[in-house]
């Protein structure tokens, strides 16, 4: 059976205006009326359209929404949308309000300026009523423009502003193909779309942490995050200006290891003259190619490290950067305050295997040109071999010979340091073995993770543990 053929973004905006249901506002903040514009193109937008605004004027904007630091930021998004669709219901729901579903559209948006000097990006949502006489469901999205001119750029914009409203109307029973329909008619080397929350009725059972990692999946970006408490965050919003350290792992279970590394790493971290205790920010990060192990997504067993991370009070990456210095890079789009990676040795040595750097050019020099170009650090966890009881450190790990006086340079140099105040009971615990603990029913596993990771495992019965 063939696919459906993808509608133009005419098409869409006709569509949504030919629903008599459908009827709102539309409020739009910088470049320019981008998606209304497409709804008054398309015709019919009478049926539609009830006001369409714009209040570029920052006094202005104020008077109406009140006020705020920054004008393209989510508060603002937020107040923009509450504010006109309840003009929407005093003005409209008691003439109409038993055949209309009421919806706002707004967004606020910083477009390329004359000289080219501003981050390109904006927020976009939607608040609306699936039904007449429903409660309101809502949908945000940041967005990241990446064409070269503003015209290109409030093309996009308009294209994706469409997408989200058509979604919202079309798909709003089913989330995944919403996002899946939201770069229609664009490509992601136009626009990347770095965050989406859903909330409201229509909404209150999807977790905004599988939405999150579909953006990732999809390709729409290449990273998401989400928060301690399990709230979808914006990159820039949360790490611009921070001093950012970063744990990779598969955190399947979090153990005492895991939590002990970024101990360590944080204490060695703060005591670097150039970060400051109170503007760093911890993040432990999951790579889609660890979640894909196996072939494919198990999303109970992504949930399941989500859940975990979430009790540990970290906040959680994920990220299409299997390459260290692309994850770098990605980080230092949002700072320039200094950046630490930590990691066990075994991650350590895989770092030297030149077998993953076939694509560059100049292959591993490459590699950690790119990674220690800009106040990157690394910080090693060493490891007790199982066989031996040796410690391994970044004194005594084995490297190739080729690439032993690199190594030295790089150990020379500080940016990789070896950590050492780290807690010895740690060197033994390790997720293979609390996972085969767990199976066979071994209450050791206990003692090997965090006492809240625990409660959440035997809560939710997570790993094949039983439930009494």
């Amino acid at each position: 059976m063939n696919e459906p053929e993808t509608l133009s973004t005419l098409d869409k905006a006709l569509q949504v205006n030919l629903d008599p249901r459908r009827y709102g506002t539309f409020a739009e903040i910088g470049a320019g009326q981008e998606v209304v514009r497409w709804f008054f193109i398309a015709g019919g937008a009478a049926g539609t359209i009830a006001k369409s605004m714009s209040a570029y004027d920052m006094k202005v904007s104020d008077a109406i929404y009140g006020q705020c630091d920054r004008y393209v930021c989510r508060s603002r998004l937020e107040s923009m949308l509450e504010y006109e669709q309840e003009l929407n219901m005093e003005r409209l729901r008691k003439s109409r309000g038993d055949t209309t579903a009421f919806f706002t559209f707004a967004d606020t948006v910083s477009a390329r300026n004359y000289h080219g000097t501003n981050e390109c990006h904006g927020w976009l949502g939607i608040k609306f009523q699936a039904h007449p006489r429903d409660e309101n469901s809502q949908i945000l999205i940041h967005v990241r423009m990446l064409d070269k001119t503003n015209t290109r750029q409030q093309d996009a914009l308009g294209v994706v502003g469409v997408n989200l409203i058509y979604g919202a109307c079309m798909y709003h029973h089913a989330p995944q193909k919403l996002i899946e329909s939201l770069l229609d008619n664009l490509t992601t080397s136009r626009i990347e779309i770095d965050m989406i929350e859903f909330s409201g009725i229509e909404f209150r059972h999807v977790d905004n942490r599988l939405m999150s990692l579909q953006l990732v999946q999809l390709g729409l970006t290449n990273a998401a995050m989400f928060g301690a408490e399990g709230k979808v965050m914006q990159p820039s919003e949360i790490l611009r200006k921070k001093a950012i350290l970063v744990e990779r792992g598969s955190f399947r279970p979090v153990c005492n290891a895991n939590i002990d590394i970024m101990r360590s790493a944080y204490e060695r971290f703060c005591e670097e003259p150039d970060v400051e205790e109170g503007s760093t920010i911890q993040i432990m990060e999951i790579t889609m190619r660890n979640l894909m192990a196996t072939g494919t997504i198990d999303y109970h067993d992504f949930l399941a490290r989500a859940d975990m991370l979430v009790a540990s009070g970290m906040t959680v990456l994920i990220s299409n950067y299997f390459e260290y210095y692309r994850l770098a890079t990605y980080l230092r789009r949002y700072t320039k305050a200094k950046i630490g990676i930590t990691m066990g040795i075994e991650s350590l040595r895989e770092l030297f295997e030149e077998k993953y750097y076939t694509e560059l050019d100049g292959g591993i020099l490459e590699s950690f040109g790119r990674l220690f170009k800009n106040n990157i650090k690394l910080y090693v966890y060493p490891l007790k071999d199982p066989d031996t009881s040796e410690l391994v450190t970044i004194d005594n790990l084995p490297i190739h010979d080729e690439l032993t006086k690199l190594y030295g340079y790089l150990i020379g140099r500080g940016v990789i340091e070896q950590l050492t105040n780290y807690d010895e009971n740690c060197q033994s615990v390790f997720s293979r073995d609390v996972l085969a603990k767990i199976a066979a029913g071994d209450p050791e596993w206990e003692a090997m993770v965090p006492p809240e990771v625990a409660t959440v495992i035997k809560t939710r019965g997570f790993f094949g543990y039983q439930i009494a």
